[in-house]
């Protein structure tokens, strides 16, 4: 018989069967019971956001390298803005990593996976991360490059990380020079001279003391070096605006698997947010937006700005004419963004020649 049993302050129920089923209950039910108890336990911890703190303060009486806070960011995939193909490409990709720890055993890999999340500004990186999160129920790692001082420090942080992570570094491309830039003969120059004189050289060293040495070399080690098997089971993901700027070593396949272009709002997009912001499945304006969608480029930032409402009269009609207006607008001053786009390009190999002509 089944039974409630109060045992001083603890509470347990006992659960008896006949001996005719102990086959049973030893060799499948109890490995059940075991592997469906850490599930629901997983599923319901609480999420967790971390970020590094300064080494300066690592040795301090029972410091932490690690500070957080409770991961509550509402993005889920249902709310991210991007076509559902390639949404739903993105969440089978993230479950078969998930249940893959036999396979990379098999194929003799670290169970980790890289993720590059590239395009401009106000696109949904970020937001396609704490998607990620939520769907995985991992914690969050969000590492700020620049205030760790060396490669030994980068190697204790990833040590102090938990299993069922994503370890993120977003804009990667500001956070150190890691673009794959050689140095040129100015510059090696301008550093033989601080060598020479020792008061340039005690400049340089102050501030030195404030920047970050950590290398490419040991940014890949961190990535995929032994170290980075520890642990298993982590989703590293690198933000970048300009993917073209990254070097080629840091972003190759191996290393960050699978290559995501956050790109401009889409017509499928605009349903996601309009959904979102407005309640709205259909609308006759819709077809308008559609078009304008296709003839102008809008990120789903500026999509999602223009379709909240800005007072409580202004109701799903109103903010829908209201982003109309503001795409018209948009296609009809494509002018000056070029003019930007060409001046930008003009500058940038003007500075290439002068780069080689250094060299």
């Amino acid at each position: 018989p089944n039974q409630w049993v109060i045992a001083s302050a603890s509470r347990l129920y006992r659960l008896t069967f006949h001996r005719s089923h102990r086959e049973l209950i030893t060799g499948s039910y109890i490995t059940y019971v075991l592997v469906k108890g850490k599930a629901v336990a997983a599923e319901n911890r609480q999420r967790k956001l971390f970020t590094n703190n300064p080494s300066s303060n690592w040795y301090y009486y029972k410091a932490s390298k690690w500070s957080h806070v409770a991961f509550e960011h509402p993005a889920t995939f249902d709310t991210l803005a991007m076509e559902p193909n390639k949404k739903s490409e993105i969440m089978n990709d993230l479950l078969r990593f998930r249940r893959g720890k036999e396979y990379y055993e098999r194929i003799g890999k670290a169970w980790k996976r890289g993720y590059l999340l590239y395009g401009p500004p106000g696109t949904g990186k970020s937001t396609m991360i704490a998607a990620m999160a939520n769907f995985l129920n991992y914690d969050v790692y969000d590492l700020e490059l620049t205030t760790v001082k060396d490669n030994t420090e980068l190697r204790k942080l990833l040590i102090e990380t938990s299993a069922k992570s994503i370890i993120v570094i977003e804009d990667i491309d500001c956070s150190l020079d890691l673009t794959g830039q050689r140095k040129t003969k100015k510059q090696e120059k301008d550093e033989d001279e601080e060598k020479a004189d020792p008061v340039k050289r005690m400049v340089k060293g102050g501030d030195e003391s404030k920047d970050s040495k950590v290398t490419l070399s040991g940014l890949l080690n961190f990535i995929d070096g032994l170290w980075s098997a520890c642990g298993g089971e982590r989703i590293i993901v690198f933000t970048t605006n300009y993917v073209e700027k990254l070097d080629p070593a840091l972003i190759r396949r191996g290393r960050m698997d699978k290559h995501i272009e956050m790109s401009y709002c889409c017509y499928e997009s605009f349903k996601v947010l309009v959904r979102n912001y407005l309640d709205v499945e259909s609308h006759p304006l819709f077809a308008t937006v559609r078009r304008l969608l296709e003839e102008t480029k809008m990120t789903p930032a500026d999509v999602a700005e223009n379709l909240m409402p800005k007072s409580d009269d202004e109701d799903e009609e109103a903010c829908l004419e209201g982003f109309i207006e503001a795409l018209e607008k948009r296609k009809r001053t494509p002018g000056r963004n070029q003019k930007k786009k060409k001046k930008k390009k003009q500058q940038q190999q003007e500075k290439q020649k002068q780069q080689q002509l250094e060299q």
